[in-house]
């Protein structure tokens, strides 16, 4: 007991060995601080190099850019962490050579156990180089349906209109719908009522078009004719091509304006409507 409390208070006084942790923690920290410098280098230079590409290329090829960059800020913030921890390990006295060695032998079991991780990967590097969809478009896979905030090596990020992010595995990623390629088409119905002129109708509705000036139409909207004739009324169909996945805010213009046309012009809406009759018992 006697021996082992000597040996504790003569390394505790031993002047060499703090020196030396000292410098260890001074070199690991050292390590630490130039990892991260050298990262945010890395970051802002990948950022530089793909604004400047986008710029020359078009909207789609501009949003492929942006993955790009994306992706290799996460490969580069992978390969920095692990020189880092090795560096710190080293510092530290670990033998990274069986250390390496043995992640061998512990990595090639591990990749039994770890198929889909590595189905993940590969799948992530073919929906960039394929062009499947990038970063900003609007996608369905699956159940999921939203803005492509994130794509990673192993998951992508999709962001729905109600705000949640749901986080989808890139092998699960099978089948994809992107709303984002092309341009989208506005289909509105209006019901005009039996007893208004449909031919006139379909004339305020036409010129009512000609006159509509929203950012994201890309032609004028048509009026296709008539749709449908049902219990209340007839349906009049209008169309317009606009610029992707704008659909819902071009149509939603369209039925303000037709709105505001017909109560100009006296044209109703049928509308659900109860007519009741009295009949009054005469006495005698």
């Amino acid at each position: 007991m006697m021996d082992w409390l000597d040996s504790s208070i003569a390394a505790v006084k031993n002047k060499e060995m703090w020196g030396a942790f000292g410098i260890a923690v001074l070199r690991m920290t050292i390590i630490l601080v130039a990892s991260r410098v050298a990262l945010w280098i890395l970051h802002k230079s990948i950022d530089r190099i793909m604004l400047e590409r986008a710029s020359k290329y078009t909207a789609s090829q501009a949003r492929r850019m942006t993955t790009v960059g994306k992706l290799l800020r996460n490969v580069t913030a992978y390969i920095v962490y692990f020189i880092a921890i090795m560096l710190v390990l080293s510092e530290i006295g670990i033998n990274l050579g069986p250390l390496l060695a043995g992640a061998g032998v512990v990595g090639l079991a591990i990749g039994f156990g770890a198929q889909s991780l590595v189905k993940d990967v590969i799948t992530g590097f073919f929906i960039i180089l394929e062009d499947q969809f990038a970063v900003g478009d609007v996608i369905q896979t699956g159940q999921f349906k939203g803005t492509v905030e994130v794509i990673g090596l192993r998951t992508t990020k999709i962001l729905s209109w109600t705000g949640e992010v749901h986080i989808v595995p890139n092998g699960m990623i099978n089948e994809v719908t992107n709303f984002s390629v092309n341009n989208s088409l506005a289909v509105v119905d209006v019901s005009v009522a039996y007893e208004s002129n449909v031919d006139q109708a379909m004339q305020i509705i036409t010129d009512t078009m000609k006159e509509l000036k929203h950012d994201d139409l890309v032609k004028e909207p048509q009026v296709l004719g008539v749709q449908l004739m049902n219990a209340s009324g007839v349906t009049i169909r209008v169309i317009a091509e606009c610029r992707p996945n704008t659909h819902p805010v071009v149509a939603r213009a369209i039925n303000k304006e037709m709105k505001e046309a017909f109560d100009r012009n006296g044209i109703e809406i049928p509308y659900p409507r109860m007519v009741t009759y009295q009949r009054s018992m005469k006495e005698g």
